[in-house]
């Protein structure tokens, strides 16, 4: 990290310095690449200037401050440059969220994915069933005693996996499959 001072119209100051590299570096903290910065701190008449540019990933942040105290401008600016500096972050992370979807799902596929992932049931519970050969009046015999709604098993007869069901008319319901 590098950083440059410029004072105009004032006595350089080492506690002036140090106040504003402390500053600097906590927002050195969002970045892992090297962040340059210049800082002019001016006075003019009553007014107490600080002008701060940073450099960082080829982006440059400029804030301007003024006061009655070099303190509160160097605070101030620094409060401006932080929520530049939050601002390219958010934009950068939704950009590369939009990247990320752009190279998963083509033509606005993941949002119709993400509508149906959200309308689809989802399998909570698998259980494993026996298949039995057995008739159909012996399978919805079965199904009663078991208190399930539906009984897998093969046909006695076809050779093939039914499944019987009951319906909400109290009836039941049979599916027949067949290998082709």
């Amino acid at each position: 990290m590098g950083i440059s001072f410029t004072f105009r119209h004032m006595e350089p100051s080492t506690e002036l310095k140090s106040y504003v590299e402390e500053k600097v570096y906590k927002v050195k903290k969002y970045f892992d690449s090297p962040v340059e910065a210049h800082i002019v701190l001016k006075v003019e008449k009553f007014r107490h200037i600080a002008d701060m540019t940073l450099s960082v990933d080829g982006n440059k942040i400029k804030a301007v401050d003024e006061s009655g105290d070099m303190y509160s401008s160097i605070d101030q600016a620094m409060d401006k440059i932080e929520e530049q500096l939050r601002r390219m972050l958010s934009r950068k992370r939704e950009y590369k969220l939009e990247n990320i979807k752009g190279e998963d799902f083509l033509n606005g596929e993941i949002e119709a994915q993400d509508k149906l992932a959200e309308s689809e049931p989802k399998i909570i519970k698998t259980e494993r069933v026996d298949i039995k050969p057995m008739d159909i009046n012996e399978a919805a015999m079965q199904m009663e005693l078991s208190k399930r709604n539906f009984l897998v098993f093969t046909n006695s007869k076809s050779n093939n996996i039914n499944v019987i069901y009951k319906r909400k008319d109290g009836n039941l319901g049979l599916i027949e499959t067949s290998t082709k």
